[in-house]
């Protein structure tokens, strides 16, 4: 038996980094995002070999074990690794079966779109199809956070998990003792059009590791940082604005939050922009957009412009001279689906 199964990118519209502990846990945190049609995907098979088999076959690296052997989730199979350890040890009683672990991404890791926290979630909606595990969408999004962020100890938010598992435009919130609740929103077909339209999607060329970022940023609020946390609250706020300007159809209040909310994410942290992410933003004002934003933690990655539609070639032209690459999307309602091949 064969299981593959996918889980949809996102992007960050709002309030991003409101949804890292501790601000949280202590104040609460609002996030706005959006999946789009860019995907992780995982395959599950049984071992012909009888081994424990992991590999990331866009990256070109694979590992093999022997089912009794003991490894060590890191390097970098760790995703993989980490899913399968925490589901043999959950629902397995902890016996090790011989299965081959595939995975594949059409975003690389670092970009800002939320891959790493999208593979896992890949991996869990595979494996929870390939046992028939009676999991749905909270608690497949929760247990992809703790295997990511406890189990691995990698450092970040949980947006990520809850977006790639529910998919479409969502408006998120989050509280102390995990407790999330995802609210879908039903935006209207020519809010969705004109948006995709408007958004401009540019890979910088720089996959940055998002820890060091959201271990500042964390650092900041533990330490009482007045003016991260102001602008923590400035992103938490804008978050509940992007929402109500998308529901309205408020295409340039919807422009003038993620602009807002983007010079608020830059006081977060010294490390969200530097001199290559500030040159990429000049250029594209110069040549038709109205907002902007780094999409993820920041540092690199993806960045993401609004424009006028009729604006939208020549931006285009411009960024693809800076020498990154320009990504067409859009949006996509589904969210993480799993299938079986007999």
């Amino acid at each position: 038996m064969i299981v593959r199964s996918r889980a949809p990118l996102r992007l960050g519209l709002a309030g991003g980094g409101t949804d890292v502990s501790p601000y949280c846990d202590v104040f609460g945190g609002h996030v706005m995002n959006v999946t789009i049609d860019k995907h992780a995907f995982a395959i599950i098979s049984d071992s012909p070999d009888g081994k424990c088999e992991f590999a990331a076959m866009d990256v070109g690296v694979s590992e093999s074990y022997a089912c009794h052997q003991e490894f060590a989730s890191n390097g970098p199979l760790q995703l993989l690794k980490g899913v399968y350890s925490r589901i043999c040890k959950e629902f397995l009683g902890g016996e090790h079966r011989p299965l081959r672990v595939q995975t594949f991404s059409d975003a690389p890791p670092g970009s800002g779109l939320g891959s790493s926290s999208t593979m896992v979630v890949a991996l869990v909606q595979a494996f929870a199809e390939y046992f028939m595990l009676p999991l749905g969408e909270y608690e497949v999004a929760h247990l992809a956070y703790n295997i990511e962020r406890k189990d691995l100890q990698l450092a970040g938010g949980k947006q990520d998990q809850y977006a790639a598992t529910f998919g479409g435009f969502n408006f998120m919130e989050f509280y102390k003792d995990d407790r999330v609740i995802v609210n879908p929103l039903r935006v209207k077909d020519w809010v969705w059009s004109e948006l995709e339209a408007s958004l401009v999607l540019y890979f910088t060329g720089v996959s940055r590791a998002s820890s060091d970022i959201i271990d500042q940023q964390s650092r900041n609020v533990v330490q009482g940082n007045q003016a991260s946390i102001d602008a923590m609250h400035s992103l938490k706020q804008e978050a509940v604005q992007m929402k109500e300007c998308v529901l309205r159809g408020d295409i340039q209040g919807l422009a003038r939050t993620l602009q807002a909310g983007w010079e608020a994410k830059k006081n977060m942290a010294t490390s969200i922009s530097n001199p290559l992410i500030e040159e990429v933003e000049r250029v594209a004002f110069a040549n038709g957009a109205y907002a902007a934003k780094v999409s993820g933690a920041g540092g690199g990655g993806f960045m993401m412009f609004m424009c006028s539609p009729d604006k939208r070639v020549g931006l285009t032209r411009a960024l693809a001279e800076q020498g990154g690459r320009l990504l067409d999307f859009h949006f996509t309602q589904q969210g993480a689906t799993s299938w079986r091949i007999m």
